[in-house]
């Protein structure tokens, strides 16, 4: 059988540089971090979205809001490991994602992200699919307030 998920994540930057801007486990210049008790990591939060649209189980809701509050884990990458658990018994298939905001610039960075997905979830990267839109200034993304990111995703599932 095969299932689609969908997951969304967005944050506003914060207003100073103190704190790394983190996409897809990579670090980036141009902007300030995200408004976040974890690194904000759009993509990733993202996908765990689209892995709890499939599964049912609330990472970002519950388990990673214990694992950042009761255990000071604000890496996202380990969130994404605990959605990862439990889809045990699936394959992903394909992840498409699609991210909104004027800055950072991503497209130069756009196999470095992939590559990143990729080897989160142990997929190749041929698996992974990504666009990138500025929003022409239409949504506070466009106007550089912050990041969005969609992301589908195709799962196999075995019986």
């Amino acid at each position: 059988m095969i299932k689609v998920g969908i997951g969304q994540d967005s944050h506003r930057f914060l207003k100073n540089e103190g704190k790394a801007c983190i996409v897809a486990g990579l670090a980036f210049e141009g902007a300030a971090g995200m408004d976040a008790d974890s690194d904000g990591d759009v993509v990733f939060h993202a996908i765990c979205n689209a892995i709890s649209s499939v599964t049912h189980v609330p990472i970002l809701g519950d388990v990673a809001i214990k694992m950042c509050h009761e255990e000071g884990i604000s890496d996202s990458l380990k969130y994404l490991e605990k959605a990862l658990e439990t889809l045990s018994g699936s394959e992903i298939a394909h992840i498409a994602l699609s991210i909104e905001g004027k800055r950072p610039k991503f497209q130069k960075r756009s196999d470095e992200i992939r590559e990143s997905v990729a080897q989160a979830c142990g997929i190749e990267v041929t698996q992974v699919g990504i666009t990138f839109t500025s929003g022409d200034e239409l949504t506070a993304f466009g106007r550089g307030e912050g990041l969005q990111c969609f992301c589908v995703l195709t799962i196999n599932t075995h019986p």
